[in-house]
């Protein structure tokens, strides 16, 4: 099939009793359920979790003059909310032929508090098999599934991306470092390879959830006190700090693609207009900076420079980047996606083609089947 547009960033917004009915008998009353709120629409709630419901993640079909973000809507007459038949309709009116999947907001927000383990991971695989067998199962060249991981241990994450590739999902989403630190560590290599090893590839959709800590675990410290803006906070927030600027920093200063040059990652839903600016004083930065942290803090040297590394290893998602279609060249055109985000607050969805086609005007038609498809596909290994 030829994808003349793959949306590498939208969203399934779907209420969790789609597929709750596949979480096991003894765990099903632990799973998120929806409620019906006083006005008609939709909240989910689920156990040590507060009320979420759609907010801008609900969007799409609505009258900008007249949203809401703080007005619950109901899910099964919203846009972006329905069936794989309704998706494939919506796909239709906006003119692109495939999507990349990610998970609902709502439903993951309300399932992240469950307490037993046993039975918050028979939830995440529950919607896992619902989303590769029943959901992208109705069209598998259109509906490409991203897969969750738990994120409550490394061996848990690794064995359901061993699941989720399986069954067929095209990618797993990576929500933290494997190892729930703050920071990379060599115990996230495990992970990595374990992607390498059952040709996974791997995502991250905006940034990673860093949680509290230091910006980086150096190899060794000195005693005293140490400055705020120490090495890695000056490389990547100088750089300007975008969405996955920092973890892009931190996983090249920490040598992660010296030590697994086939990896590849994908920061979905990033723009890139930044990227160029990023890489140049990254590199400046690294350049000012690199021989006191190899002799202070131990940073191991690097075999390139910083932009080299993410100019091979990071591929970059955009929605609407007129600005960065401008710069694609100093981006990199083989390392740009382009998602439509539907049905969240930033899609231009139904009028994809139209905004496009402007961002896009005057590019060579080769250039435009890299950024609205082909760069997708080979990163997912569609045509393999």
């Amino acid at each position: 099939m030829t994808f003349d547009r793959i949306s590498g960033d939208s969203h399934l917004e779907i209420p969790c009793d789609r597929w709750t009915h596949r979480v096991p008998d003894m765990y099903r009353d632990r799973a998120p359920r929806r409620i019906k709120l006083p006005g008609g629409g939709d909240g989910f709630i689920g156990e040590n979790s507060p009320l979420v419901f759609g907010g801008t993640g609900q969007y799409s079909g609505r009258d900008p003059e007249e949203f809401n973000p703080m007005v619950a809507v109901d899910f099964d007459t919203s846009v972006g909310c329905g069936p794989p038949e309704q998706r494939l309709r919506e796909q239709d009116a906006d003119g692109i032929t495939a999507e990349l999947l990610f998970p609902s907001n709502t439903a993951m927000k309300a399932s992240r508090g469950i307490g037993d383990q046993h039975a918050y991971l028979a939830v995440i695989r529950a919607y896992n098999d619902y989303l590769a067998e029943e959901y992208c199962a109705a069209a598998p060249n259109r509906l490409l599934g991203v897969g969750v991981l738990p994120h409550r241990g490394l061996e848990d994450d690794i064995a359901e991306m061993q699941h989720c590739a399986e069954i067929g999902l095209k990618t797993v989403a990576v929500g933290r470092y494997p190892s729930g630190k703050p920071n990379p560590t060599f115990e996230d290599d495990r992970f990595w390879s374990a992607a390498l090893d059952i040709g996974m590839p791997v995502t991250i959709h905006t940034t990673l959830s860093h949680g509290r800590g230091a910006t980086f675990q150096y190899p060794s410290r000195p005693e005293g006190e140490v400055p705020d803006d120490d090495y890695i906070t000056r490389l990547y927030r100088h750089g300007h700090p975008h969405s996955g600027a920092l973890e892009a920093c931190q996983m090249v200063i920490a040598g992660v693609f010296d030590r697994l040059p086939s990896l590849q990652i994908y920061w979905a839903e990033n723009q890139v207009g930044w990227v160029p600016f990023y890489y140049e004083q990254m590199d400046l930065e690294f350049e000012r900076n690199h021989l006191w942290a190899e002799r202070i803090f131990g940073v191991p040297k690097l075999r390139q420079r910083p932009s080299e590394y993410l100019k091979q290893h990071a591929y970059w998602g955009f929605f609407d980047d007129p600005l960065g279609m401008r710069l694609r060249h100093d981006v990199g055109v083989d390392r740009i996606i382009w998602g439509s985000d539907f049905p969240h607050v930033v899609t231009t969805w139904p009028s994809s083609t139209e905004t496009l086609d402007h961002q896009l005007e005057g590019a060579p038609e080769a250039e435009k089947q890299q950024i609205l498809g082909g760069n997708l596909r080979g990163f997912l290994r569609l045509d393999a």
